[in-house]
C-alpha cells in the first residue's frame, strides 16, 4: 500500500504520472460502509449500510439531511463529511437568504467539486477522505450525484460506493430500465436489494444497520430508521440474493514505483473507482 518517496505529499508526482495521496482517499471510500442511491421520475432513494464501532456503541450515522429537498450518503471518513455536510448547508441557507428558493442541486455538487479539489493541489494538505451520494429534487427533477476525493463529481442514473459495492453495482445495471418509472416504494426496495447485497451470506439487514432517505415531488427529504423501515424490510424478507452476492471488489493495482522511475517504462494504470460502473 506504502510508496516510497513518491507519497509523501499530494504535490508529489510519481515517475508514472500519478499522485498516490489521493489514491490513497479513493481507497478510504472504498473501506467504507457501502451506500446505494438511486432516483424515478419523480424521486431519489438513498440506503446506507450503518456500523457500529462496538457493540457497546450506537451505529453512526450515514445519511445526512441538508435542506428539505435534497441529503447526502456517505462512505469513507465521517469526520470529513461531516466538515462537506456543514458546509453544503451553509451554501442551501445562503441560497434561501439571499433570493428566498432551494440551492439548485447541480450548483451546489458543483461547489462541493470546488471545495474538493482545493486539498489535492496545495502543499500541507492532504485529500477529502469521503465518497458522498447526494440526492435531491429542484425544478430540473430528481438527482442522483457521486462526488469522489479526486474532486470529480458525477450525474448518475443510480449508483453504488462502498465496501463490495460491485455487486450492488450489477444489480442497479441490471434493471436500471425499470427504476424511471418506480413508485417511491418499488425504488425503496430496489435500494435495500442492492445494498444486501454488499453484506456477506451470515448477515442480514435489519432496523438496526442500515437506515433509507427519500426525497421527491411533494416529498421533503426525510430519513427512515429503526423501527420506520422495518415496513420496507418486510418487503424484501425471503428474498433470495443475486448470483454473486456478498463477494469482495477487486483490489487496486497498487504497484510500486520503481525508486528512480525509468524512463520509457510504460505507466501503470491504476484501476481506481471514478464514477463509472465497471
Amino acid at each position: 500500500m506504502f510508496r516510497n518517496q513518491y507519497d509523501n505529499d499530494v504535490t508529489v508526482w510519481s515517475p508514472q504520472g500519478r499522485i498516490h495521496q489521493i489514491e490513497y482517499a479513493e481507497e478510504a471510500v472504498k473501506q467504507g460502509s457501502a451506500t446505494v442511491g438511486l432516483k424515478s421520475n419523480t424521486h431519489a432513494v438513498l440506503v446506507a449500510l450503518k456500523r457500529a464501532p462496538s457493540e457497546l456503541s450506537a451505529h453512526q450515522k450515514k445519511i445526512l439531511p441538508l435542506d428539505t429537498h435534497l441529503g447526502i450518503s456517505i462512505a469513507g471518513l465521517t469526520a470529513d463529511a461531516r466538515l462537506l455536510s456543514k458546509y453544503m448547508r451553509t451554501e442551501c441557507l445562503n441560497s434561501r437568504f439571499a433570493y428566498d428558493t432551494p440551492l439548485p442541486v447541480s450548483r451546489l455538487v458543483s461547489m462541493v467539486g470546488n471545495k474538493l479539489q482545493i486539498p489535492t493541489q496545495r502543499y500541507g494538505r492532504r485529500p477529502f477522505g469521503v465518497g458522498l451520494l447526494v440526492a435531491g429534487y429542484d425544478e430540473q427533477g430528481s438527482h442522483i450525484y457521486q462526488t469522489c476525493p479526486s474532486a470529480n463529481y458525477f450525474d448518475c442514473k443510480a449508483m453504488a460506493i462502498g465496501a463490495r459495492s460491485q455487486s450492488a453495482r450489477t444489480y442497479l445495471e441490471r434493471r436500471l430500465t425499470e427504476f424511471p418509472n418506480c413508485t417511491p416504494e418499488e425504488l425503496i426496495k430496489h435500494g435495500l436489494r442492492a445494498l444486501r447485497d454488499t453484506l456477506p451470506n451470515d448477515v442480514q439487514l435489519t432496523t438496526k444497520n442500515c437506515s433509507v432517505g427519500l426525497v421527491g415531488k411533494n416529498t421533503p427529504f426525510t430519513i427512515y430508521d429503526d423501527e420506520h423501515i422495518e415496513q420496507y424490510l418486510k418487503l424484501i424478507e425471503g428474498e433470495e440474493r443475486s448470483p454473486g452476492a456478498g463477494a469482495d471488489d477487486e483490489p487496486t493495482r497498487m504497484e510500486d514505483d520503481a525508486a528512480g522511475g525509468a524512463e520509457g517504462a510504460a505507466p501503470v494504470v491504476a484501476t481506481v473507482e471514478t464514477g463509472s460502473t465497471d
